[in-house]
């Protein structure tokens, strides 16, 4: 079976252009997608990411170079081809100097298009050397373009060939158990199981018996013999989950455990050999924990033989759209719903917003866009609404300005019962530059007179 062809993006509001330029493109050998416009054309990037954007310059709604800005923003690694009837050598030097990998004049000759396409193909290609796919599935839950990220699953599957006990920390909703899921998964034990448990989300007796397994009798309740996690996890690997939670007490049992490679249910008078690689997880600064304390420094040192800190979802803005459209082909799935992606204004909300609770509240946040949105593609409103004010003060300018323009008009058209004469003049605004902003917002006027009869 031949390769699969590369897609390749084309954005131009001129039908004929676009079939002349998409049979070119499927004439060297790559398969066009094709849009009318710069909205459509980062609503299909967020979905199916192209291996190339071929754009005019003169959009409908914005010109290429801003695209390209937006794309940039997004994903720093997608080259970008822009088409101009009308380029001059000095847009054509900035154009490049921005970063765009060419400014080609139309009409277009089809060898020439040919060359700068596998050009910058081949540059794009040696920005995204490390993909998912190369990796054959094992990171396939780890969505980052993120080279901090990159460089951290790099340690990641190094560690993963050896025994090593491996201490991964990182802030709350970070994926240290998805990191955790996948070194088991590449290493030499990732055909047998894999079991985690939160230490933080039980009591002391429990969380003994859990790990460690109790006997028939051992205490009230204890109607049966019962396998602990340990056993359970018997040729796998564990995953200590909040390590830092575990009572002093406890500490030491479990000390004694990882040092003599067996485990002593509770109630038993004998021992039990275990074969089991110990990972360990913790939101904590452990070695904060060790000054007050609060956690065994032999401890410390036996689960922290290799450490790996996954950087908080604020300092790799640039998976934030990544993750959020992952997240929301997933549920557009598990809810039935159909929606083509995120505007431009609600994932530039998102990547601005603060996102303290990382990698799981931006799930929340997609989770409830998606349940809740009226249109195919999700407006910024919904986005802001949902992050509920978490955006504060970091929103870009233009975002802020554009909502502003936006609540701005509604409210005159509301107040004026849809007039547009009216609402110009409390504006202080000419009829034409009026209608001009009704236009760029998409209101439209006759709305609101019906607006204001429906009350």
């Amino acid at each position: 079976m031949g390769k699969p062809r590369q897609k390749i993006l084309v954005v131009n509001p001129d039908p004929d252009q676009l079939q002349q330029l998409s049979q070119q493109i499927h004439d060297v050998g790559y398969l066009p997608d094709f849009v009318s416009n710069a909205e459509e054309a980062l609503a299909h990037i967020a979905i199916s990411r192209p291996a190339l954007v071929i754009s005019e310059l003169h959009l409908p709604d914005m010109d290429g170079l801003a695209l390209f800005d937006t794309i940039l923003r997004v994903d720093p690694a997608l080259p970008m081809i822009i088409l101009t009837a009308s380029g001059t050598v000095a847009e054509a030097v900035a154009a490049t100097k921005r970063g765009v990998f060419d400014f080609i004049n139309v009409p277009v000759d089809g060898d020439q298009l040919a060359r700068q396409i596998k050009a910058a193909l081949a540059m794009g290609a040696s920005q995204q050397a490390a993909t998912v796919e190369g990796d054959h599935g094992w990171r396939e839950n780890i969505i980052t373009r993120s080279a901090q990220m990159e460089n951290l699953i790099n340690q990641a599957r190094l560690v993963a060939a050896s025994d090593a006990s491996v201490l991964i920390q990182g802030e709350s909703g970070t994926g240290k158990e998805l990191l955790a899921q996948a070194i088991h998964q590449v290493s030499p034990r990732g055909s047998k199981p894999f079991v985690a448990i939160n230490c933080g989300a039980m009591p002391e007796n429990l969380l003994e018996s859990e790990l460690f397994g109790h006997t028939k009798g051992a205490f009230t309740g204890a109607i049966r013999d019962h396998k602990g996690l340990f056993q359970s996890a018997e040729g796998g690997t564990i995953l200590l989950d909040e390590i830092g939670d575990i009572p002093l007490a406890l500490q030491v049992k479990l000390l004694r455990v990882l040092q003599e490679r067996q485990v002593r249910p509770v109630g038993a008078s004998a021992s039990v050999p275990i074969n089991v690689r110990v990972l360990s997880a913790t939101h904590r600064n452990l070695q904060e924990e060790m000054k007050a304390g609060r956690f065994r420094e032999d401890l410390y040192y036996r689960i922290n033989v290799v450490r790996l800190e996954i950087p908080p979802l604020a300092q790799r803005r640039e998976d934030i759209a990544l993750i959020a459209n992952n997240l929301m082909k997933a549920l557009c799935q598990k809810y039935g719903r159909k929606l083509s992606g995120f505007s431009p204004e609600a994932l530039a909300l998102l990547i601005a917003a603060p996102w303290p609770g990382n990698v799981r509240q931006l799930q929340n946040v997609v989770e409830q866009v998606v349940v809740l949105s009226t249109t195919p593609l999700i407006p910024a409103a919904l986005v802001q609404h949902a992050l509920q004010g978490n955006v504060g003060g970091i929103a870009p300018f233009e975002i802020s300005r554009r909502n502003f323009e936006r609540d701005y008009l509604i409210n005159l058209l509301k107040a004026t019962n849809g007039s547009v004469t009216q609402a110009a003049g409390l504006a202080q605004r000419h009829r034409t530059e009026f209608y001009k902003l009704l236009e760029k917002h998409q209101l439209n006027a006759a709305m609101f007179k019906e607006f204001k009869s429906a009350e």
